[in-house]
């Protein structure tokens, strides 16, 4: 059975928490990281809906899109909806986990997955929030191992460029070491100056993935010593932000994508600003309320800009550029995060071996047409 602090690890290598924006609150909220967790429970938000199904269910974890704790609090009531889900959460041993809007921005995550679903291509980020650094990574391979090193660091993310893994650059030459008198060296003998031939690999690599670049590059390594170099590099990272610009595969009309929306993301009805013959290619989308990327999306040239909770001044400030807009709700927007959370802890835990039920509580739309 997995520590609170194992599922805690796969969710953030998917959606960093550094990554969130600084008016948001992620990570733990209630409960504690050594906490052994055999059922998981995920959902949009943690409602007294959720709670009670997580206590009847023996649920050992929720894991919730929208942060259980936002705003600050100054008590904790039993006779108010949070203080009394506080006190089931505490009663029952039962961890809260937020992934928010670092969710929204990584790679994967709500907005991947809504374009995705939509089928754009060409994607990039509407609204960039954030620029990873990279790092340049250095070692010294005696020559006849440079094969296994380097592959190990490639396996372990180093050397991504674009469409292409596994780049480096390699050169042969001497490297010289003396093993003092407790070494115990792979090659040479101890107070004897040594000549190897070696191969200098070097390669690029992501901030976040250094440790397990070099934890790899360490293992595959055959020296009980390794030379290696980490080196800041100005090249532009990877580019992260809030939602996601691209093509439609083929032009539609404006009420030909309504409906493929309606189909696709399952709602009856949608808010929908703009000329529905107009002839739209390229589709701007952002998961839950994006109504403030409204100026951002037609300054790209975005034909129509699909988000959710649109308000009526950026209803407005939509139809005074010219560009459509579709309001597709909060929840329809964001509902495709859960069974992709669901699915991908259940198959990072079972390549641990552990063996945990995922479930997701869906609550629906909390809106009624009537």
């Amino acid at each position: 059975m997995p520590a609170c602090q194992t599922v805690i690890n796969i969710i953030e290598r998917l959606a960093p928490r550094k990554l969130a924006l600084e008016w948001d609150n992620v990570g733990l909220m209630v409960g504690d990281y050594s906490a052994k967790v055999d059922r998981i429970l995920v959902a949009l938000t943690v409602t007294p809906g959720v709670m009670n199904y997580a206590i009847e269910h023996k649920m050992d974890m929720i894991i919730s899109h929208h942060p259980f704790l936002f705003k600050p609090l100054k008590s904790i009531k039993r006779d108010l909806p949070s203080g009394r889900m506080i006190y089931d959460a505490v009663k029952h041993d039962i961890v809260i986990y937020s992934a928010h809007t670092n969710l929204d921005v990584a790679s994967g995550g709500v907005n991947d997955l809504l374009a995705g679903c939509l089928d754009l291509e060409g994607v990039e980020v509407l609204e960039p929030t954030r620029e990873e650094p990279l790092k340049k990574i250095v070692v010294f391979v005696p020559r006849g191992y440079e094969d296994a090193v380097r592959d190990a660091m490639g396996d372990a993310g180093a050397g991504h460029i674009g469409n292409y893994s596994h780049c480096t650059f390699n050169v042969a030459g001497i490297g010289t070491f003396r093993p003092l008198e407790k070494a115990r060296p792979f090659i040479g003998e101890a107070g004897r100056l040594e000549r190897v031939e070696e191969v200098r690999i070097e390669t690029i690599a992501p901030e976040s993935l250094v440790k397990k670049i070099v934890s790899a590059m360490l293992k595959a390594h055959p020296y009980e010593e390794v030379a290696y170099d980490l080196y800041p590099v100005e090249n532009k990272g990877g580019v992260f932000g809030l939602g996601r610009i691209g093509y439609l595969k083929s032009p539609l009309t404006l009420k030909d994508l309504c409906e493929n929306i309606k189909q696709k993301l399952g709602v009856n009805s949608l808010r929908v600003v703009g000329d529905l013959t107009k002839k739209v290619s390229k589709v701007a989308v952002c998961g839950g309320a994006g109504g403030n990327l409204v100026s951002k999306a037609a300054f790209l040239g975005a034909d129509v800009y699909i988000t959710g909770d649109v308000k009526y001044h950026e209803a407005e400030e939509a139809r005074i550029t010219g560009m459509a807009l579709i309001d597709a709700g909060h929840y329809s927007t964001e509902k495709l995060i859960l069974n992709f959370i669901a699915d991908h802890l259940k198959k990072e835990l079972s390549a641990l071996g552990e063996d945990v039920c995922v479930e997701v509580y869906d609550e629906g739309e909390p809106f009624a047409i009537v």
